[in-house]
This record gives structure tokens, sequence and C-alpha cells, in this order.
């Protein structure tokens, strides 16, 4: 008799977190993108790219764990600390640019 139990463990809403992330996160990163874009500031613009494409990894993964309760945790962290890191690599890029 197979399990019907299975079902049960899905959780409901787990779409919420990653698309509030989504919609605070890729709008973010564009700004900061453009806010930070400049050729002439040496190591800061990759570290700006890096902190950057780090924050959209996060935002993949918080879309890519499993859909399960006990993911639950990890979905909403990752999808807590994509947004958040975004400010964090521009505080970061404006202490590395040697303003004029």
């Amino acid at each position: 008799m197979p399990d019907l139990t299975l079902d049960d463990d899905r959780a409901t809403g787990a779409w919420v977190a990653p698309l509030l992330s989504t919609l605070l996160t890729l709008p973010a990163c564009v700004l900061v993108y453009f806010a930070g874009f400049e050729s002439s500031c040496g190591i800061a613009f990759p570290v700006l790219l890096g902190g950057l494409g780090l924050a959209l990894f996060l935002l993949a993964a918080s879309w890519a764990l499993p859909w399960e309760r006990r993911s639950t945790g990890r979905r909403v962290g990752l999808a807590v600390a994509a947004p958040a890191l975004v400010p964090c690599v521009y505080a970061l890029f404006a202490v590395l640019v040697d303003w004029p």
C-alpha cells in the first residue's frame, strides 16, 4: 500500500519568501550596479560585481530548495540574506573607492 503522507510534507506558501526576496533583490541589484558602474574604481568594481552575484546566487538558492517543511528555515534565511547583502556590498564598494 502506498504511503499517502508524503504530500503532507509540502510547505504551503513556500513561494512567498522567495517571491518577496525577488521583488526586493532584483531592483536593488540593478540600482546598486548602475550607482557603482565606474570603470575607474579599480578593485572596488569587481568586488561590487562579486557581491551582487552572491546576492543573486542566494536568491536563486532560495527558489531551488525543496518545497518541503524541513527546508522552510533555510529558504527564508536565504530569501532574507539576498536583499540584505545588497546594501552591505554597496557600503563595501563605497569604502574601497578612492573618492576625489
